[in-house]
């Protein structure tokens, strides 16, 4: 907004005379969301004076041949109602309702998985496909869902969306345990996933909208623990529920809990998407009949342009995750790791039962235990990042000047890309070789740590290059990992049959060092030149 005030008190007119001509300069006036459109404005003097007069709110006079514009920001860089200005309380209050959010969806993805067995018996499945569908269906929705609602977070707000969404997965997640058909249980899942996905990609959204860049990183990696840790803990509660009960409560006690989250964020989620703050506030000075600014027939955001019908802007929302998808290099680089990371985590994640129950032939309580050493790997890695990752961040970028880039974020993918196939090894050619059960754990730990490590890391380095579209841009990553995160598991119990679990995480892990390695070093020496190019690498 600077640059523009600035550009404005360049173009005084000329001479002393009240009525002198108008001074004209073409401005770059972001639009909507961010984008830009040139604009030729004129500057109109107010009130006889040689420089146009702006309110003491910091908003600025523009006058085009048609009609006196008045353009709302922030009231400067302290402005209370500014997201990134609130306090560390506020802050953390809407970073763990959003991380709830993103927590209590996945769960239910995997919490399925060890009531299959009973799902079949119901049902009279016999078809392995069909069966694993009931579990990864979910998943399946999260390649569709954050299409429509990360542009949705960016007309409507991020709070909306989020707790619409989740009460949409409440709806159809309570409608799953009174299935009475595979069929239905089928569609009940996928309608459940599309409400489930919006935390995934609007979540990072919001902690974008209020995070400085400096402070984000402890607030990523709680928030992108969430939706890993979830699925870790979903199959151990499920397998005991479903030896206990039956498998409808699994998802009755999902959306038990659920309910609890939704009346929560009902009452605590704030609003933080700044384009519909500034409207909100712009909205209340239309409204209002202020002297002041009667003579304005138009108020409207920093963020707005000429077009602000509705229509014109859903249109641009809904095809930019797909224009970040396909034009962004930055986007489908890391969106294709991703991708892969996901499907191992979900392979994991169907085969454990596989390993200890088949190899090691435990109970399914028992077996659903060894979703611990999952979720400990992901624990510890992630404790591990938060205590480092703003602090490298900070010494980098002191040592930049002063100037931060999204590219001090990736030092922790450095080992991550090593630990992720060092696990896959390790768990698999142990499994196989029928070792005491600690063994393959251990393994499972380490591609714990290689997932979440790499997870964050993609994460913050996304958030921090296309802040304003972080939603956007993480909807076209989310279709990538989600795509794989449902197809994996399908050709897994395929591969481990043919190939033995040793040989079939040896193809695991030589792809991940194919795809993972070289990753880091492409954008620690070419990020910087890939995103200067992308004109929604831009932000605020």
């Amino acid at each position: 907004m600077s640059d523009i005030t600035n550009q404005i008190l360049e173009s005084e007119a000329d001479g002393g005379d009240k009525k002198a001509e108008d001074s004209v300069t073409s401005l770059a006036l972001p639009s909507l969301h961010g984008d830009y459109e040139l604009t030729t404005i004129r500057v109109q003097e107010q009130d006889g004076s040689q420089k146009p007069r702006s309110s003491t709110s910091k908003q600025l006079t523009l006058s085009s041949s048609r009609t006196d514009i008045l353009v709302v920001d922030w009231d400067g860089p302290n402005d209370p109602l500014n997201p990134k200005n609130w306090s560390l309380r506020r802050k953390w209050t809407v970073t763990i309702i959003v991380s709830a959010f993103a927590f209590i969806s996945p769960i239910s993805s995997a919490m399925a998985a060890p009531a299959t067995g009973q799902v079949a018996a119901t049902f009279g499945i016999n078809n392995n496909v069909i069966l694993a569908l009931t579990t990864s269906i979910f998943v399946l929705a999260y390649v569709i869902g954050p299409f429509f609602a990360s542009p949705m977070s960016e007309i409507y707000g991020r709070s909306r969306v989020l707790i619409l969404g989740n009460l949409w997965f409440l709806a159809w997640n309570l409608g799953c345990g009174f299935a009475r058909t595979e069929y239905q249980l089928l569609a009940f899942r996928f309608l459940a996933g599309l409400g489930g996905s919006a935390p995934s990609t609007v979540g990072a959204g919001v902690l974008g909208d209020c995070w400085r860049a400096e402070e984000r990183g402890k607030a990523i990696v709680l928030y992108s623990l969430a939706p890993l840790l979830g699925p870790v803990l979903g199959p151990i509660t499920g397998a005991w529920i479903a030896e206990r009960s039956t498998w409808r409560w699994v998802f009755w006690s999902t959306s038990i809990v659920d309910a609890v989250v939704q009346i929560l964020g009902m009452f605590l989620l704030q609003e933080t998407y700044a384009p519909l703050l500034l409207e909100r506030k712009a909205q209340r000075m239309r409204t209002s009949a202020d002297a002041e600014r009667a003579p304005y027939r138009e108020i409207r955001t920093v963020f707005e342009g000429e077009h602000r019908s509705w229509q014109a802007i859903m249109s641009k929302a809904l095809r930019r995750p797909f224009a970040l998808l396909f034009r962004e290099p930055i986007v489908q680089l890391l969106g294709v790791y991703m991708a892969y990371i996901y499907g191992i985590f979900y392979l994991f994640l169907t085969t454990i039962p596989s390993i200890f129950q088949g190899v090691y032939q435990q109970p399914v309580g028992i077996s659903g235990l060894h979703y611990i050493s999952l979720g400990i790997g992901l624990t510890v890695g992630s404790q591990l990042n938060a205590r480092a990752m703003d602090r490298i961040y900070v010494r980098l970028k002191s040592k930049n000047g002063g100037v931060g880039k999204p590219e001090f974020r990736l030092p922790a993918m450095f080992p991550a890309t090593l630990l992720l196939p060092i696990g896959c090894l390790i768990a698999g050619w142990s499994a196989q070789a029928h070792t005491h059960w600690i063994i393959p754990d251990i393994g499972i730990a380490l591609v714990g740590s290689g997932i979440i490590l790499n997870f964050q890391c993609i994460q913050l380095y996304i958030v921090d290059g296309f802040t304003l579209h972080a939603a956007s841009a993480l909807a076209a990553v989310s279709f990538l990992r989600s795509l794989s995160g449902f197809a994996f598991p399908l050709f897994a119990p395929a591969m481990y049959i043919a190939l033995g679990f040793g040989k079939g995480d040896t193809v695991l892990a030589v792809a991940a060092i194919v795809i993972g390695c070289p990753a880091p070093w492409i954008f620690w020496h070419y990020g910087e030149r890939i995103r200067k190019s992308s004109p929604y690498a831009q932000s605020r």
